[in-house]
């Protein structure tokens, strides 16, 4: 499912896109029900005292009102606690829940959230500690997820407006229109892990894969839930400030410098040791992947073993893709290069 308006970020206007959002019919009225549903917002923080009073500050301001915010800090030695405790003051300890994180990188303290079997709720969103969420961020995730049934595991994402570190405009996230699916996820995330909100069908499959050794969380999650059959939607309307500047841990992936960036990065073969880290964790839950979903795998895992011809032949009779032409371009040059 898409939005009517497919142009690229760069032809919208901020009013349109930024802060009035012009939401569509489909999500533009909340349901009692919808309403209702609570949301366990997952926040990761480290040393993010410049900017997290924002972010909990754009939370606390959500048009759906029924959220706790579980902050997992992972040993930070700024204010980053302090600053947590004042929220925790002002809102009461049943909306923001605080403990210490397992101090192993970012993706293993987000997924130590989502394994805290003490946090129970509807719907389950990450949040980063520098960002700022339009007041429908939770809304317009939650409205969508609500029309998909109970037992089917689904994942919101959605793309983003960049911001510097004073929050200025500087772009937009890259707009990705081919559909969501298992073949895309083997080779690429599309959903920033800010952006992302999935359901409890989607919670139990993670719980069941446990904290294997990921990239990161949010490719993990768009790996998990559309391996297994589950509903994957990009929302191709933003609806987060994602804050760009020298301590993000994983940028926007735009311009020229992140293209060159990611040339060295497959030339040095980071993108294959990524690969076996995902398809290793993938073997935990492989019995749950959808029939064809494991011959995907099956035959992109023996196109990675064999010699040039074959391996680059096997790699398109897979079916794993990027979303642009230029992406695909470059899957097939780490092929070659055996770097996939």
């Amino acid at each position: 499912m898409k939005f009517q308006d497919q142009r690229p970020a760069s032809d919208f206007s901020t009013r349109q896109l930024a802060w009035n959002m012009g939401i569509d019919e489909k999500f533009s009225s909340v349901t009692e029900k919808v309403a209702e549903s609570r949301v366990a917002v997952l926040l990761c923080t480290y040393q993010g005292q410049k900017y997290l009073s924002e972010q909990l500050s754009s939370i606390e301001k959500q048009v759906h009102k029924n959220w706790a915010v579980w902050a997992s800090d992972d040993g930070s030695s700024d204010d980053t606690r302090e600053i947590l405790e004042g929220f925790q003051a002002r809102w009461g300890r049943n909306r923001m829940l605080i403990r210490s994180g397992p101090r192993g990188g970012f993706a293993a303290n987000f997924l130590s959230l989502v394994s805290n079997v003490a946090i129970r709720a509807d719907y389950y969103s990450f949040a980063d500690q520098d960002d700022i969420w339009d007041p429908v961020k939770i809304q317009r995730a939650v409205s969508w997820l609500s029309s998909v049934p109970k037992h089917i595991p689904a994942l919101y994402c959605a793309r983003t407006i960049l911001v510097d570190e004073d929050n200025r405009e500087i772009g937009f996230s890259p707009f990705f229109s081919r559909p969501p699916c298992f073949a895309n996820a083997l080779v690429q995330n599309i959903g920033a892990g800010n952006t992302m909100v999935f359901n409890e069908a989607a919670r139990e499959i993670l719980l069941r894969a446990g904290n294997s050794n990921v990239v990161s969380h949010d490719w993990w999650t768009y790996l998990v839930v559309s391996g297994c059959g589950g509903r994957v939607y990009y929302d191709s309307n933003p609806s987060l400030r994602y804050r760009q500047h020298g301590r993000n841990l994983i940028g926007s992936n735009m311009g020229l410098c992140a293209r060159v960036s990611r040339v060295k990065m497959m030339l040095a073969g980071i993108f294959r040791e990524w690969n076996d880290r995902n398809v290793k964790a993938l073997e935990v839950i492989r019995d749950e992947l959808t029939p064809e979903n494991e011959r995907i795998l099956a035959l992109f895992l023996d196109a990675r073993r064999r010699r040039f011809l074959p391996r680059v032949i096997g790699l398109i009779r897979s079916g794993v893709h990027r979303q642009t032409m230029m992406g695909n371009l470059g899957l097939v040059l780490a092929a070659i290069f055996r770097k996939i």
